[in-house]
């Protein structure tokens, strides 16, 4: 059985559709912190438990005759995201799972200044000395991710936000069906991927450059110091800690972390990823 964990997620909720054009539901088990929330998903076939990383004695039940578990990486950062990852990692092993895969990303590296990317690199290596097979699939940065750095952009026609650098803005539908082809051809991968991402890298000024072709207005890129910005966030009631660590994007950005693109995604999806543009105009829409 095939285990997708965080399956009501943005993410974890794409990969199980998109799974499941591949393998029968019977064969498909989620782990959800909330089992109410997929419902429909147990109407369909599809095996639903409580499993709750936070909670790793509701693991073993949750991914019972797994023989693949994707673990999505939790919504924390720092420690406890490594723990709830590690819980996870264990929990699979013990439960006898031959393959784990993990989502983790291009910019993994002990030493970036986003601080989710060191703990995608303290899983991957806490994930190769767990003694299974394993995929860490090494995702492009989130498209979706865009649309909250716009602020007021769309009313002043100003993309104000810090310096930053090239980003391989990547759809969440097609790392979705990316994760799915994988789990469904297993074998596929052995290790960290290749960077699974658009074809592009594309900083703030060709974002603002889009949204001037896509709504027929200026949209001018406007840097803002760093501190100003952050101070900006946490007027309009963002927490200051969180402030900084979205900081540390543009940060790493900087320094070309997010840069990197490839050919893999779109060899893997054996059709064209899904460009910036059309995300921005489906949000748009």
């Amino acid at each position: 059985m095939i285990i997708v964990t965080g399956a009501t997620g943005l993410l974890g909720s794409q990969t199980v559709e998109r799974l499941l054009e591949r393998v029968p539901a019977r064969d498909v088990g989620v782990s959800v912190r909330n089992p109410d929330r997929a419902a429909g998903l147990a109407a369909r076939g599809v095996r639903v438990r409580r499993g709750d990383f936070t909670a790793p004695a509701s693991l073993p039940e949750a991914f019972e005759g797994a023989t693949q578990v994707l673990i999505v990486s939790a919504d924390r950062t720092g420690e406890a995201a490594v723990a709830q990852h590690a819980a996870a990692i264990d929990a699979a092993v013990a439960a006898g799972a031959r393959r784990i895969l993990y989502t983790s990303h291009q910019g993994a590296g002990e030493h970036s200044r986003f601080e989710p990317m060191p703990d995608h690199a303290a899983t991957e290596r806490y994930l190769a000395k767990a003694g299974v097979a394993f995929t860490s699939l090494r995702n492009g940065f989130y498209a979706a991710t865009v649309p909250r750095l716009l602020g007021r952009a769309l009313e002043t026609g100003e993309l104000a936000a810090p310096a930053d650098g090239p980003v391989s803005w990547t759809a969440h539908a097609d790392l979705a069906e990316a994760a799915a082809i994988t789990l469904a051809e297993e074998g596929r991968y052995d290790g960290p991927t290749p960077p699974l991402t658009a074809p592009q890298a594309l900083d703030l000024a060709d974002v603002a450059a889009i949204l001037g072709e896509l709504t027929g207005r200026t949209v001018r890129r406007v840097v803002v110091d760093d501190d100003e910005w952050v101070a900006g966030l946490v007027g309009h009631g963002v927490p200051q800690e969180q402030a900084t660590m979205l900081l540390g994007m543009f940060h790493a950005s900087r320094r070309g972390e997010f840069a990197a693109t490839g050919p893999e995604l779109e060899k893997l999806l054996e059709r064209p990823a899904t460009t910036l543009r059309a995300v921005l105009a489906a949000t748009r829409a």
